[in-house]
């Protein structure tokens, strides 16, 4: 039986698993180091006190999950939230990340939240059309955000360029991304 339900610690073995995953061969969770069952139950319990944390479950087994958290901590950030979504790799492009997405954004609009934000390391064509899918707009690119981990997998071969992270926004109250402005200053040593 296939459903989508509330995280809860107990699914920590479970998420940790998926998403080590990504840690270990991808360059897009932001991680340097594999996530414990004990850290992500702490996550879990964290996100979960004040924003929803969703998995998506295939006869018991955890193959997605989605989340939202604080964007900033500043007061008048309380309305902006930043998504997550993975989905297990040998389970990809089944509608488990749009299914995972759909609920979490309809939790999200409930709860009266206003704007979502998702980082997406790029090139990611899966994740980028599901956020476009969503109404997901991009509105900026931040560059060598993650200098020492590109290179890491630079030089272990596993990409042929650096990558970039890409920002896309999207209003929950309208579904649309009418008109995003910011300014971003980096500097890079």
């Amino acid at each position: 039986m296939k459903l989508i339900r509330t995280a809860s610690s107990g699914d920590a073995a479970s998420i940790a698993r998926l998403y080590n995953y990504y840690v270990q061969n991808t360059m897009v969770t932001f991680e340097e180091e594999p996530v414990s069952e004990r850290e992500m139950a702490r996550r879990i319990d964290d996100i979960t006190g004040q924003y929803p944390w969703l998995v998506y479950e295939d006869d018991g087994i955890i193959t997605g999950f989605a989340y939202a958290g604080k964007w900033k901590g500043r007061s008048a950030y309380r309305y902006t939230v930043e998504s997550t979504v993975y989905v297990d790799q040998h389970v990809r492009s089944r509608g488990i990340g749009t299914a995972l997405y759909s609920q979490l954004l309809d939790a999200l609009r409930e709860d009266g939240l206003h704007l979502v934000i998702a980082g997406i390391a790029m090139p990611n064509p899966a994740s980028q059309a599901l956020h476009e899918h969503f109404g997901f707009r991009k509105v900026g690119e931040f560059t060598e955000i993650y200098s020492y981990i590109t290179r890491l997998f630079y030089y272990s071969g596993s990409l042929t360029r650096a990558s970039l992270m890409v920002v896309f926004i999207v209003s929950i109250e309208t579904g649309l991304c009418k008109k995003a402005m910011g300014f971003v200053f980096l500097a890079s040593s």
